[in-house]
């Protein structure tokens, strides 16, 4: 089969064949795989700033956003049958018997550090023709998500940030005001950083989630990106009109930052205007860059006496994947040409030097594998 894949020792990025995998367990699944998103995080592993092969191998198979067709199942699978479309999961457990998180099927918060991660961390990854894994991480996805279904895995970042949302802010009275005979308020703010696929979805995941929801980016309006905002019912403004401080005094008190930029400055610079109560959520990996210098005094005052909460979100468990597909039928239900618009082309395999060694372009691209 073939597969697109990375040579460490030699920083190369090619296109290989390789052997096309077989069952060795009865509880494994073979797919054949549709499709794999490419993300910053499959630029950066062709760039050699991480990514490591499996053990005793060269090469690194890469591709964590995926989904893929169930083709040949072992004699005890039972969670997924054939011809079905699944979404598998990235994390996979490390072996310690005392990993609380692994041994409770909850690697994305691994204590140990020892997972390992499709197409990241010592296993290949989905950009192949064909995978075999077990049926323990395959998500099933509605025949009627094929065209979007790719987008599951990224949007399972905003689901994972959102759950973890709901259990902090079960230390104060967070319910918006219910008035008789009238629509529900929207009385949280949340404010998005970045628009790209990451920010995007997350937008999409906290306007449905019932937030006055701001998306912030670098691009002036009008442009694709902040036609899709307005699509769903979210406010567009660019920092090329609108600096830190403009914007936070136009939102009022924001409840909710959801960083998706990996930029570390700008990061930093917004927790200043982080609100009372307020939950800052960053998903963003920076690249290796010269420190930043930060008022730590003031971020220390505001944590304090404004009872904020800053927290760190990775990859995600189960429960989010299956939130992310029952969420992406929601977003397809209300705006679909804005869920479609995400997805900006599809390219074959030969395409792949391309969309991940040169400029990024779109939005969301997709390699299509079969």
């Amino acid at each position: 089969m073939r597969a697109i894949a990375v040579t460490p020792s030699s920083k190369a990025v090619s296109l290989i064949d390789m052997a096309e995998p077989k069952l060795s367990s009865p509880t494994y699944v073979k797919l054949r795989m549709v499709e794999a998103g490419v993300c910053g995080t499959d630029r950066e592993i062709c760039a050699f700033e991480y990514g490591t092969p499996p053990a005793d191998m060269a090469d690194l198979v890469i591709g964590h956003e995926s989904l893929g067709e169930v083709i040949e199942v072992g004699a005890d699978v039972t969670r997924v049958g054939i011809g079905d479309l699944v979404v598998p999961m990235v994390r996979r457990p490390c072996p310690h018997g005392h990993c609380i998180a692994c041994r409770s099927s909850r690697q994305d918060f691994c204590f140990t550090g020892d997972f390992t991660e499709r197409g990241i961390k010592e296993q290949h990854g989905f950009m192949a023709q064909f995978v075999v894994d077990d049926e323990r991480f395959m998500n099933v996805v509605p025949s009627a998500l094929r065209e979007i279904a790719v987008l599951v895995e990224p949007l399972t970042i905003a689901e994972k940030g959102l759950a973890q949302v709901w259990d902090i802010q079960q230390r104060l009275p967070w319910s918006c005001p219910a008035i008789p005979g009238k629509a529900q308020a929207h009385c949280h703010k949340a404010l998005v950083l970045g628009a790209g696929p990451v920010g995007l979805l997350g937008a999409m995941a906290l306007v449905t989630a019932g937030f006055e929801t701001c998306v912030y980016a670098r691009e002036p309006a009008p442009n694709p990106k902040s036609a899709l905002v307005e699509m769903i019912g979210a406010q567009y403004r660019s920092a090329q009109t609108h600096s830190l401080e403009e914007l936070a005094t136009e939102i009022g008190n924001i409840d909710l930052v959801y960083e998706a930029t990996g930029a570390s400055r700008l990061a930093f610079d917004m927790m200043r205007y982080l609100g009372t109560n307020g939950i800052f959520i960053f998903t963003g990996v920076p690249g290796r860059k010269s420190p930043v210098e930060i008022d730590t005094d003031l971020m220390m005052r505001n944590l304090v006496l404004k009872n904020q909460v800053l927290f760190g979100t990775v990859n995600a468990g189960r429960d989010t994947f299956e939130t992310a597909i029952r969420d992406l039928q929601t977003f397809s239900n209300a705006w679909p040409e804005a869920v479609k618009s995400l997805i900006t082309g599809r390219f074959a395999m030969t395409d792949y030097r391309e969309l991940l060694l040169g400029k990024p372009t779109g939005i969301k691209n997709v390699i299509q594998l079969n």
